[in-house]
């Protein structure tokens, strides 16, 4: 009779951890994650200012990419050429789309920007990656993006 709970149970527990192990997350869920992440990102922006949202959201290895520059490499380095300014409020964006590694930790978002300025407004699209922390926080890993022309219903 022992010996059949003994195998029983270890039959069960063996079970138990095959399903752990092929638990696929939820990557429809990890989507809203991200974006309501790089929305959140965007108003903090209006709020704090862009460079200190980026900082706040930037995982410690972020990749910057920014035009007509070499990338920054490292949340040391960003801090230390961002660091002491807000950077603009007038910056916004909004996600388009994003889509999510089968893994779960790894995910990006792409979308339109807009900078205002007090004479003209300038117009882009943008990508972000995200990586999932280990307390389960969307920080930035790489950052990019581009200009484009104003939208076509805006004259």
């Amino acid at each position: 009779m022992r010996d059949n709970f003994f195998t029983i149970s270890v039959f069960l527990l063996s079970i138990i951890a095959l399903i752990s192990c092929n638990h696929t997350p939820d990557t429809s869920k990890l989507k809203r994650e991200i974006i309501k992440t790089d929305k959140t990102m965007s108003n903090l922006a209006v709020k704090e200012g862009f460079y200190k949202a980026l900082l706040f959201y930037s995982d410690d290895d972020i990749i910057k990419f920014n035009d007509g520059q070499y990338p920054i490499i490292g949340k040391t380095e960003f801090e230390e050429k961002f660091g002491k300014s807000s950077g603009p409020k007038t910056l916004t964006w909004e996600p388009i789309n994003a889509e999510v590694a089968i893994s779960g930790d790894l995910g990006y978002t792409w979308g339109n920007w807009k900078f205002v300025l007090s004479d003209t407004t300038y117009y882009g699209n943008y990508f972000t990656v995200w990586k999932k922390q280990k307390d389960g926080k969307w920080k930035v890993a790489l950052d990019g993006g581009n200009s484009t022309p104003p939208p076509k219903d805006i004259k």
